[in-house]
């Protein structure tokens, strides 16, 4: 499962909605999870909302459920900071997060995680994305991420997942060129309209695999209130 949680807030910042992130991720069982713009910590959420998790929220999202938890931090400011997290079911290893940032005002990061699945030999990496705002910015990201993937995955299975800020769907040409499909083009032709939440008509969210079998794919649509982007999920087997 990926998703921009919109730093566990409504997509008009009026409401808290990290716990009914928390629960209706969980409904899924996904084992496991990409997430973005992640407030991992922010005091002024904690004043305001009455609920707002007292701990960090890698902490809060993954207690008693996934066992393993990496988190990337992007951008810092007095209050807090957020960025991207993978969450996992299975043994998580490594956790660096790359600076891909494309402009001095727009901080972005890679996080890589490797995981274990019991009875599998290979390690699968998991890259957790959130690209550029200008399309120039996410073409120069896109040499970076391929060329760190190359380095660090070589042939071993790959997730890559997270929102790609991509609604012209010019990621998918380069990507396919270094191996990867992504699961809603295989299946369905195109890529998921995940933005705005409230009227899709983007396609900014995607999971890209490498080495692996896709089986399904879904949006979230009963997500609508909870971000400003939708979520979405595949069922992926391992070769």
């Amino acid at each position: 499962m990926t998703m921009n949680v919109h730093k566990g807030v409504s997509p008009l910042h009026r409401q808290s909605t990290i716990y009914q992130l928390r629960q209706k991720m969980r409904m899924h069982h996904p084992d496991l999870l990409f997430l973005q713009e992640f407030q991992q910590e922010h005091r002024g959420r904690v004043r305001r909302f009455s609920q707002w998790p007292a701990t960090e929220l890698t902490h809060f999202l993954a207690e008693d459920f996934w066992h393993h938890w990496h988190y990337g931090k992007n951008v810092q400011y007095p209050e807090g900071h957020h960025g991207n997290a993978i969450l996992s079911k299975h043994p998580l290893q490594n956790g660096n997060n790359y600076d891909i940032s494309a402009y001095r005002f727009e901080k972005r990061g890679l996080l890589h995680s490797i995981t274990h699945i019991e009875g599998f030999q290979k390690p699968i990496h998991c890259f957790c994305v959130h690209l550029a705002l200008f399309e120039g910015g996410r073409e120069r990201q896109l040499v970076e991420i391929i060329r760190y993937i190359d380095d660090l995955a070589g042939t071993t299975p790959v997730i890559v997942a997270g929102d790609f800020n991509d609604w012209r769907n010019r990621v998918s040409t380069p990507m396919k060129a270094a191996g990867f499909s992504e699961v809603f083009e295989v299946l369905t032709g195109s890529p998921a309209k995940t933005f705005p939440s409230i009227k899709p008509m983007l396609s900014m969210d995607r999971i890209y695999v490498r080495g692996l079998r896709i089986h399904s794919a879904s949006i979230l649509h009963e997500w609508l209130k909870l971000s400003d982007h939708l979520g979405i999920t595949a069922e992926l087997e391992l070769l």
